[in-house]
């Protein structure tokens, strides 16, 4: 495991309600949008998309100061994404949903690592108690699990193919993007969000 770090892998190292600056719901043609890019980027999804976006359920933007945005149903964080990046599923969103992500495991070696907020390397992944359950192109959205443990432990963004990572079996294979006892895990809703603190953000004040 690598404890190098880049891009959106840092979002949500110290990420807490307060980071949130504005929330609000967007217009039918940017839910939409929304809606048609995480079908996109996550097809087998569409199954399950109108439990994932209910359609009487509001969707809220919530945007961050480290440039993140997150999409919030029934106060409930589903996705993120930094910029016009790709969306990435929360957690516990895959926990519910456990079918629509590429999935890899490491081994017991680097599962502190990882909990850590640390990249995973190739050897890793192609130990003994590491193994590949599906084929993946590079720069795609995966999720990870470790050795004799049941439950998916962080989402990461691949810098090589699923056959890369066998082949050159060196270096850093997936970034650690959001793992188990991150900022972002901690922050089970934003129902707590205080909208006092939102105005003085909005309006570049601080409101006593």
């Amino acid at each position: 495991v690598s404890t190098q770090s880049t891009g959106a892998t840092e979002m949500f190292k110290k990420f807490e309600r307060e980071t949130i600056i504005s929330k609000g719901q967007p217009k039918r043609s940017v839910i939409r949008a929304i809606r048609k890019k995480l079908l996109d980027q996550f097809p087998a999804l569409e199954a399950y998309i109108d439990l994932v976006l209910p359609s009487k359920a509001p969707l809220i933007l919530a945007k961050c100061q480290n440039h993140a945005q997150l999409l919030v149903i029934n106060n409930e964080i589903l996705f993120f994404q930094e910029r016009d990046g790709p969306y990435y599923p929360t957690l516990r969103l895959y926990h519910r949903f456990p079918i629509f992500l590429p999935k890899i495991q490491v081994d017991t070696g680097a599962i502190k690592k990882l909990l850590g907020g640390a990249h995973i390397m190739c050897p890793g992944i192609t130990s003994a108690g590491g193994r590949i359950f599906d084929e993946f192109s590079r720069d795609a959205i995966v999720v990870v699990f470790a050795q004799d443990k049941e439950r998916a432990m962080a989402i990461g963004y691949s810098k090589l193919s699923s056959s890369e990572i066998a082949s050159i079996n060196k270096g850093v294979a997936i970034d650690n993007i959001h793992h188990l006892g991150d900022g972002l895990w901690l922050c089970k809703t934003i129902e707590a969000v205080s909208y006092t603190h939102l105005r003085a953000h909005e309006t570049g004040r601080n409101l006593v």
